[in-house]
């Protein structure tokens, strides 16, 4: 075989990409190997970042895969049963707000001492129930999962700070955004939304923070701040109060915990939102011989 022939032949088998893998190289091997390892999203991070074919493998599988094995009934929920649909956002973004808390730096309307910067999260809750208190009434038939505040100390003050995260189902058509272009809400200048970068509304600016979030997340009234993306993902923060053994949700929440949910993860008949919704959804990261405390510091 001469020198040009082999020139050749190693092209064609590289696919001329400059990568090392050959054009028959089969996705379903990554898929088998990422579900003996439990899809495990730091070794997902790290095959994404070795090249761009594989980058490119998992903007378009990996990621959906892990959030149908990681979090089924919420991606159940979001997806409204068709796994192959496009998620708003994409679904690398969805992987990123499943299981990575934000961080958070100062705006215009909560400001910090210091930034907290993102970090990955062993576990999380995310709950429609939650979701509701961060509705206007006008925008009860929207369906939005919240998670439970990431608690950080900061140390110089007595509360702690509480970041959170969530994300709308069909945000397009939502009454939420609705009613933001119905105010003429403008964009934040310089945030952005730290799941999928577009840009952001805040909720805060608009008016559109009923002040029973606070009380869902044990915060002060006006305590808080948070922002939708265009995309529908919520990202915001809080200051969490020492709660005694006395504090607790109100009435109406309870109320609606017993309307939303059977105890079985499915909805009630006489819930708005359609059946195929879940509540109380915890979501785990698969993290392999790692050990994580739930409050960060």
């Amino acid at each position: 075989m001469s020198a040009n022939q082999r020139v050749r032949l190693n092209s064609s088998v590289s696919g001329g990409s400059g990568c090392c893998e050959p054009d028959f190289f089969n996705e379903r091997v990554l898929l088998l190997v990422m579900e003996s390892m439990k899809w495990d999203v730091k070794v997902l991070c790290r095959t994404a970042s070795v090249c761009r074919r594989l980058r490119a493998t998992a903007k378009r599988l990996l990621w959906r895969e892990l959030c149908l094995f990681r979090a089924p009934r919420i991606t159940e929920s979001l997806s409204n049963g068709v796994h192959s649909s496009r998620m708003s956002g994409g679904w690398p973004a969805l992987a990123k707000l499943l299981f990575f808390c934000g961080g958070c730096n100062s705006s215009r309307n909560f400001v910090m001492s210091r930034s907290k910067p993102g970090h990955f999260v062993m576990e999380s809750r995310f709950s429609k129930t939650s979701g509701r208190s961060f509705l206007m009434k006008r925008c009860r038939n929207d369906l939005l999962f919240v998670s439970d505040p990431c608690e950080h100390r900061l140390g110089d003050r007595e509360d702690d700070l509480g970041v959170f995260r969530g994300v709308f189902r069909g945000f397009r058509e939502s009454m939420t955004r609705a009613c933001l272009i119905a105010r003429q809400v403008a964009l934040e200048e310089t945030e952005r939304c730290p799941y999928c970068g577009a840009r952001v509304w805040s909720m805060t600016t608009a008016g559109l923070v009923p002040r029973k979030a606070a009380k869902r997340l044990g915060s002060h009234d006006g305590a808080l701040e948070y922002f939708v993306c265009v995309n529908g993902h919520l990202h915001g923060t809080c200051w969490l109060a020492p709660l005694s053994s006395d504090d607790g949700v109100n009435g109406e929440d309870e109320e609606d915990e017993i309307d939303g949910s059977d105890g079985t993860g499915n909805s009630s008949a006489g819930d708005e939102v359609p059946n195929k919704f879940y509540d109380d959804l915890t979501v785990t990261n698969g993290f392999r011989n790692h050990v994580f405390n739930r409050r960060t510091t």
